[in-house]
């Protein structure tokens, strides 16, 4: 069976700074700019497969490439070297309300939203109720509102529940589930559960061992923007631990 996430020799490098912009005389004379570039990698050299149904928790301390690998894998970004290649629909659930529009009523950007993941009007009128019931009575009771009203709270509570309601093969997941109180993150977890259950594959970052455990079985360990452990999630886990504890 072939890898549904295929990542080879992948790198991706980083101004540390804006670039400097070329002056007329220098674009005319020189045709290139040649102040020296500060840059640095923020990944390199990262090789990996990830199988269908395989649920993958990608660990490691902040700045260290974990969400960039994420987004290159949904495409968001495009690397310097080496190449990422997905088989299969995504369901991206990072940064979960970038997709939606202010000045539209949140009836709206459901339609719009989920019209841009390839959904027709007809599909997209006939999940509108369940989208809406999993977002709770406060944001059902406003959904003629525009967007820019609702609260932070509100605005992930909808972006959630559209995405993972799209039911494509492959999902990713950057921190979205530590977000809103307490019963709507399990609201979360019982779906992400259903999700799984039902064979998708899974490539999730965050910052909670409960959820890596929870949800990931192999564990993936991004440091200074390399992979340094590939293993059960147990073992990456501790790998991890034991490291930051020494480097503390």
């Amino acid at each position: 069976m072939k890898p549904v996430i295929e990542v080879k020799d992948l790198g991706i490098e980083f101004y540390r700074g804006k670039k400097r912009r070329m002056s007329l005389r220098e674009m005319i004379l020189q045709g290139r700019n040649t102040a020296p570039k500060d840059t640095f990698w923020a990944l390199r050299h990262v090789t990996f497969d990830v199988r269908p149904g395989d649920a993958v928790g990608i660990i490691g301390s902040n700045g260290g490439g974990k969400s960039t690998l994420l987004r290159m894998i949904a495409g968001v970004l495009i690397p310097d070297e080496g190449s990422v290649r997905v088989r299969g629909d995504v369901a991206p659930l990072i940064e979960l309300t970038g997709g939606f529009l202010g000045e539209l009523t949140a009836r709206e950007n459901v339609y719009l939203a989920a019209g841009l993941h390839g959904l027709t009007q007809a599909d997209i009128s006939a999940r509108y109720d369940e989208i809406v019931d999993f977002a709770g009575s406060q944001v059902k009771a406003s959904m003629e509102m525009p967007f820019r009203h609702f609260s932070s709270g509100m605005q992930v509570r909808l972006a959630f529940s559209l995405i993972t309601t799209l039911d494509k093969p492959i999902v990713l997941v950057d921190e979205v589930l530590a977000v809103g109180d307490r019963s709507f993150r399990e609201q979360c977890y019982v779906r992400m559960e259903k999700m799984l259950s039902g064979g998708k594959t899974l490539f999730l970052v965050s910052h909670s061992e409960g959820d890596l455990r929870r949800f990931a079985q192999r564990g993936l360990y991004v440091r200074e923007g390399r992979l340094v452990a590939d293993g059960p999630i147990e073992d990456v886990i501790s790998e991890y631990n034991d490291y930051s504890d020494e480097h503390q």
